[in-house]
């Protein structure tokens, strides 16, 4: 039996680093949703939501996300989050979708561009209440 805890100050990260390396599986959290365009070449990602809201970009769509909610990208899917309320958290899941495979947990950045996305970076968090999202040039 392993029993692991969330770190509640940081932005993201994994459990079972000792046992993940041969699993076909990885699993990690988030407690925002942060804004870091990327594609996974082999790994389907499956997103979990337990708290709060938050604005994804999967390509050209945006796709609003609250608890409760689950959510597949798939290989080639071009991805980042646009915005988060300050109590959001998700649970993530990093597969091969084989289980013969180890999940490789390697991303690459894509541009902005490719998701339809202007130059402008950083709108992190979102007002619960009204869903409005506070935005900062970086």
């Amino acid at each position: 039996m392993q029993l692991e805890h969330a770190d509640a100050v940081a932005d993201k990260g994994w459990y079972g680093c000792q046992w993940a390396a041969a699993s076909p599986i990885w699993i990690g959290y988030a407690n925002k949703g942060i804004d870091e365009p990327h594609v996974h070449a082999q790994i389907t990602e499956i997103y979990l939501i337990a708290r709060g809201t938050a604005e994804i970009r999967i390509e050209q769509e945006t796709i609003a996300l609250t608890a409760g909610d689950l959510l597949v990208v798939e290989p080639g899917e071009a991805h980042t989050f646009l915005a988060s309320s300050a109590d959001y958290f998700h649970f993530v899941l990093h597969t091969s979708g084989s289980a013969s495979e180890i999940a490789q947990p390697a991303k690459f950045a894509v541009s902005r561009a490719r998701l339809g996305l202007s130059h402008v970076k950083g709108c992190h968090r979102m007002d619960n209440e009204s869903r409005t999202e506070s935005c900062a040039i970086r």
